[in-house]
């Protein structure tokens, strides 16, 4: 993880060397989000996102993209799943999670207002309703690193992004259960500030 931390870091700083202009704003849209696994319901489930973005461009075809976005993850236990952790037996279908995530994506411009994204993105698990899994907090692993793609249609000010996200860890912490990866489709606009 530090050496993941430390490639991000050269690669911020290299990119605000060579920069060729820079713009931050504030973005918010809809997720979709489902959890793979046997104890999980197999749809999407509607949650949002808010946060800010910064583009650093590297000429005129790329960018880099780093965000910092608060996420409601919200899926349901599968019919008839009985979630056993630590003992402890939870009857509710409905679970909640909120996720402060930093995706950090490079941007390619295929136009002046159409662009193509792909990167990576780190999940820290912030919230756990209490209600969900009681307060089994062992039952869910504090990160998620997942990969990122998508599109973005540029405006002047205004952008209009869908992105898919797809989890690489098991996201159980539990022993003894299938793996459970995460899923998320996203939808939204940014409005750029500066």
């Amino acid at each position: 993880m530090k050496k993941i931390i430390l490639s991000l870091i050269i690669v911020g700083v290299t990119a605000l060397a060579n920069a060729q202009g820079v713009h931050i704003g504030i973005k918010a849209g809809a997720n979709m989000n489902k959890i793979s696994g046997m104890e999980f319901k197999s749809g999407y489930e509607l949650g949002y996102h808010a946060g800010l973005f910064s583009e650093v461009y590297l000429g005129k075809k790329f960018a880099i993209q780093p965000e910092l976005l608060w996420n409601q993850v919200n899926t349901k236990k599968a019919t008839g799943t009985q979630v056993i952790i630590n003992g402890w037996q939870d009857s509710s279908t409905k679970i909640q999670l909120k996720y402060l995530t930093v995706p950090l994506l490079i941007k390619y411009h295929l136009s002046n207002n159409f662009a193509l994204n792909l990167g990576a993105q780190y999940g820290i698990l912030i919230d756990q309703q209490n209600s969900t899994f009681g307060n089994a907090k062992e039952a869910i692993k504090s990160g998620d690193f997942s990969v990122v793609g998508g599109f973005t249609v540029d405006f002047t000010k205004l952008r209009v992004y869908g992105r898919y996200n797809i989890g690489l860890n098991n996201l159980s912490d539990v022993q003894n259960t299938d793996q459970w990866k995460s899923q998320q489709i996203q939808v939204g606009i940014g409005y750029s500030i500066l």
